[in-house]
């Protein structure tokens, strides 16, 4: 009984030319039922693989997804078949840009989507396809609310001379600055870190995200 009313809670990380999505159940210590993406998107010889709460059985197979809202909708096709007809309460997506005003997870609003293709000259690689997932699970799901998180939020304490480039201070006064990262996986790390050795995390660390892309962070 408790399984059945537990609410579900879908994650989802648009790339420039991919899509990661999850499915949790949402309880005290949120459970994987599902972890699947959707790579090439745009290109011919799009693929898409998924695993269950098994974490043994993969499956993959080759699909068509000419864009963003295409794999979006795909992806959703694999959760529903894995919720048995109960629906998503909520949907989180990791955004890589928030500019200098989001510095915390926002629900996402007409008027956030709108600032949010603003800043999408800041990171045109992330952003556009990543306003492509919100509008198009906002569509399949007009109700349930979703929440932006944002990778430089994570970094937007930094003091001000880290965030300085060595350019003309006219430039930092129209926003360009140094933002910072993959904060989402830095917040994960900080975490993680606290768990294993709290006194660690009151010292000087540095941390190390190695992907497609890689950064540091002290």
């Amino acid at each position: 009984m408790a399984a059945s009313t537990t609410p579900l809670v879908l994650a989802l990380n648009g790339g420039s030319s991919s899509l990661k999505f999850a499915l949790f159940r949402a309880d005290v210590s949120p459970r994987r039922m599902l972890a699947g993406k959707i790579e090439r998107i745009g290109l011919p010889d799009s693929k898409i693989n998924w695993r269950g709460d098994d974490g043994l059985v993969s499956q993959s197979c080759c699909v068509t997804a000419p864009d963003h809202t295409a794999a979006v909708r795909l992806a959703l096709d694999c959760v529903e078949k894995q919720t048995d007809g109960k629906a998503v309460a909520a949907v989180g997506h990791r955004v890589v840009h928030g500019g200098m005003n989001y510095t915390e997870p926002v629900i996402v609003t007409p008027e956030v989507l709108a600032e949010l293709r603003r800043l999408s000259p800041y990171d045109p690689e992330h952003l556009p396809a990543e306003i492509a997932v919100m509008e198009a699970v906002g569509a399949k799901f007009p109700n349930v609310p979703q929440m932006a998180c944002f990778d430089t939020a994570f970094h937007r304490t930094m003091p001000r001379v880290a965030k300085l480039l060595p350019i003309p201070r006219r430039y930092g006064a129209k926003g360009v600055e140094r933002y910072g990262f993959h904060g989402l996986s830095y917040a994960y790390l900080m975490e993680e870190l606290g768990r294993l050795d709290p006194v660690g995390t009151r010292g000087r660390v540095i941390l190390a995200h190695l992907g497609n892309g890689a950064s540091l962070a002290a």
